[in-house]
């Protein structure tokens, strides 16, 4: 349980850390003033001025903040002074906004890289394929390597599992080498009553690669690709009410499974742990920055639709009614959050 709790925690600071130093690090470039630079939320357990910003530790692992001076639209006068956020001019404040996300999705990019270069990768390379099923009928044969599924570049097996699970019963068009020749095929997924599912009929679809010293950036790119179109079908499956509650992870969620992914690689040594430590902090890097660009009011992507609406109409929208959309945003992020507390905890009891 302690160790479980350290690494969430590791990972869980390592994520908000690399997001919130974005918006810091830019913000400072362009000269915008930043009061506070908090990890976690509720309680101070920790503070520590240094100039004019203060560094914070909270009580509960729910997210951070880097708050700037003058971003809720609060200035002494209603002028706003010198190295406020305001009186910074808009692309200034873009880039500061959009920072954040984007360096989480760099942590993820060199995380990849590191773990592709000390475990290498597995290509989608198919082992063997189901009698009588889709791909046999397709004409596909062990030993083919996929390149392409519905015009999506295929660079892993994941992919393909990822794109099997997804499907329901869609005709999907499939690109392939053998023997150094392209090769391009349909077949239609063939549904399993008992699993519930459809099947394209691929029994083993990855085969181990080693990628040289410059292959590793390529295949960490790859990686990343992956990562952030799961998160965007994963999304898109969300709208479709296609994911229930409890597909749905919050804090306590993401700790859970922490903990059984150490129960099940710590058998095998330090090595194994880190590495698998390494993919999820990988995929929570990446659903991080993703989400937060999303067009919500007090995410990053709900301040970037303001300033971006400022870009086209040539000045900005008064700051005390962005503030009140933000706040609104804020508290139904609040409830959101408290609801998938309770349904992460309600799992633990069931």
């Amino acid at each position: 349980m302690i160790v479980t709790v350290i690494l969430f925690l590791l990972i869980f600071g390592l994520v908000v850390i690399s997001h919130e130093f974005g918006h810091f690090i830019l913000a400072k470039k362009n000269g915008i003033r930043v009061v506070e630079f908090a990890v976690g939320m509720g309680p101070t357990l920790f503070r520590y001025k240094k100039g004019e910003t203060v560094y914070s530790l909270k009580a509960l692992p729910l997210g951070g903040a880097c708050m700037f001076d003058g971003e809720d639209g609060m200035t002494a006068g209603g002028v706003p002074d010198e190295g406020s956020f305001l009186s910074a001019n808009v692309w200034a404040r873009i880039s500061a906004v959009v920072a954040g996300p984007l360096f989480n999705l760099i942590l993820a990019y060199v995380l990849a890289v590191i773990l592709i270069a000390f475990t290498g990768t597995e290509r989608p390379v198919i082992q063997s394929v189901v009698p009588d099923s889709a791909a046999e009928a397709a004409g596909i044969q062990a030993g083919d390597r996929i390149t392409e599924i519905n015009g999506e570049k295929i660079h892993f097996g994941k992919q393909i599992s990822l794109i099997s699970f997804l499907n329901r019963g869609e005709t999907i068009k499939v690109e392939y080498v053998r023997d150094g020749e392209t090769y391009r095929t349909e077949l239609t997924p063939v549904y399993d009553s008992a699993a519930g599912r459809y099947y394209i009929g691929f029994m083993g679809y990855s085969e181990y690669y080693r990628c040289s010293a410059l292959e590793v950036f390529r295949y960490g790119f790859y990686e990343l690709e992956y990562y952030v179109g799961s998160t965007f079908k994963s999304l898109a499956m969300l709208f479709q009410g296609r994911v229930s509650k409890d597909d749905v992870a919050g804090p306590v969620g993401i700790a859970q499974m922490v903990g059984e992914t150490y129960e099940s690689q710590k058998e095998y040594g330090f090595r194994y742990v880190l590495f698998s430590m390494m993919s999820i902090t990988i995929l929570l890097s990446v659903n991080l920055g993703i989400l937060n660009l999303l067009p919500i009011p007090a995410l990053d992507g709900g301040r970037l639709v303001f300033l971006l609406f400022e870009v086209v109409r040539g000045k900005p929208v008064p700051p005390e009614k962005e503030g009140m959309v933000h706040l609104a945003g804020m508290a139904v992020l609040m409830l959101l959050m408290v609801f998938v507390l309770f349904n992460d905890i309600s799992r633990l009891f069931s």
